[in-house]
């Protein structure tokens, strides 16, 4: 199927065409036509399945091909889109101008942490298009420098993580200030726990439904590997790791502001370029941060979760959690950065004895195998307890028995590509004991190391993706 085939526009298969995009990924394929039909939607997609695409193609064709209603002279915006963070917000508004680009759509992105000077006066003149944070938006609204009376079209994007951010008061609140008839609703979430169904019952209307990602998938070429480590030595093990591959760009996550700004000036004064991004970075010194990351100009990047929300990089070869999350799903988040459109990807955890819960939860909720192995001179005093009975497993004796000894492991599901399609593998590895564009290639980590099986599921071999 091509885009031309969803009923869209001329104007936005020309932009399309020229950024090299020539088939819908499947969350496209199933939304488009539903939005370009009027209705409300409720979407199941993760980071990277093109989900952006999904909403905004459809989108700008309402607003390039129906007429706008001014009242008194002004003009108001007709489409809102809601994002979580900073970083989302810039990253959806790029993407739409460019898609936009044979259009006359104007359009603006306001969020927090910068002055609200610019902001005030492109409100002013009026725009078409608003891409929002929450926050933010509720400040123009004190303001009265925003008029959210002509939208036509409201989209909730990544609703699970606005609701897990403490955004469901906000969100309520512009709500109410939106026309109640003649809008179209649109919400994109990874998952849809009961806050999230609630939330669409109070305020769409007989929404169509589409999940085309199952929960929690990663893709299929990332290689999944743990290094356990004495919680005092995971600051030189991470120096030793990068070294080793000093020009790889990559994205390591900590779980504080104040220590991924340790970790990142330890880095940096050990001589890899580094720089951190957090809640507490100004909106300047974030953006700065991911273009030299972009750019080249800096190899790593030290990102919290919150702050990490947003950043699409292509290919980007590693990714390494310093800390692992404490909540498992955000594990899925964070190595979906890695791995895309088929290359390989790596995700590497170093785990010291404290962390051996969090890897329990994340082997179970992805139901997946590990590769686990000691890096030689950074094996950990004690071996790691990892605990009595692998998911899906009997229960075994001998939880503090060490990983058996084995290969290297790779392994993983299907992931879709970030934007609209442009046109792999799994096999053996291991897991902790824990209690309950082109062909894929296959990711394959260097080196055998100590492992221990886990989880029911051992991938499969991927087919070559059929998608240009």
């Amino acid at each position: 199927m091509s885009f031309e085939d969803l009923g869209l526009a001329p104007f936005l298969l020309r932009a399309l065409a020229e950024q090299g995009y020539e088939n819908p990924t499947p969350v496209q394929e199933q939304a488009i036509p539903l939005v370009l039909q009027g209705h409300d939607l409720l979407a199941g997609a993760q980071t990277g399945t093109g989900k952006t695409a999904a909403f905004g193609l459809p989108l700008l064709q309402h607003l390039a091909t129906s007429a706008q209603e001014v009242r008194g002279g002004a003009r108001r915006p007709r489409a809102l889109i809601l994002t979580p963070t900073r970083e989302l917000a810039t990253q959806v508004h790029d993407s739409l101008r460019g898609y936009s680009k044979y259009l006359r759509i104007p359009s603006t992105c306001i969020y927090g942490g910068v002055g609200m000077g610019n902001q005030l006066d492109i409100l002013r003149r009026g725009v078409d298009l608003l891409v929002a944070c929450p926050g933010r938006l509720i400040d123009h609204m004190e303001r009265r420098s925003v008029d959210l009376s002509g939208i036509e079209v409201l989209v909730l994007d990544e609703a699970d993580r606005m609701l897990d951010m403490g955004f469901l008061p906000s969100i309520k609140r512009i709500l109410a200030k939106l026309p109640k008839q003649n809008r179209q609703t649109l919400l994109f979430s990874a998952t849809f726990a009961d806050p999230i169904k609630q939330l669409a019952l109070e305020f769409m209307r007989s929404p169509r439904e589409v999940m085309v990602t199952p929960r929690n998938t990663v893709a299929e070429t990332i290689a999944h590997r743990v290094h356990p480590v004495d919680a005092g030595r995971k600051r030189e093990l991470l120096l030793h790791l990068l070294a080793q591959e000093s020009r790889e760009q990559t994205l390591v996550f900590a779980k504080t502001k104040h220590g991924s700004d340790k970790l990142a000036t330890f880095l940096d004064k050990s001589g890899i370029k580094t720089a951190a991004i957090h809640g507490n970075k100004s909106q300047s010194q974030r953006l700065r941060a991911l273009g030299d990351f972009k750019a080249g100009r800096v190899t790593v990047l030290v990102a919290t979760d919150i702050a990490a929300r947003g950043i699409d990089i292509n290919e980007l070869p590693k990714v390494i959690n310093y800390d692992l999350p404490m909540v498992a799903e955000d594990y899925v988040h964070r190595i979906g950065r890695t791995g895309r459109n088929g290359a390989s990807g790596q995700a590497i955890s170093l785990v010291a004895q404290e962390d051996a819960k969090y890897l329990r939860q994340i082997v179970r909720l992805l139901d997946r195998d590990m590769d686990i192995r000691d890096v030689p001179g950074f094996e950990p005093q004690t071996p790691i307890r990892w605990g009595n009975s692998a998911p899906g497993k009997a229960e075994q004796p001998g939880g503090e028995r060490p990983p058996r000894r084995g290969g290297g492991g790779r392994g993983g599901q299907r992931d879709a590509a970030p934007g609209p399609r442009r046109g792999g593998a799994a096999a053996k590895s291991a897991a902790p004991r824990g209690e309950g564009g082109g062909p894929r290639r296959e990711a394959q980590p260097a080196g055998t190391g100590r492992r221990r099986r886990g989880g029911r599921g051992r991938g499969k071999p991927a087919q070559p993706s059929s998608a240009p």
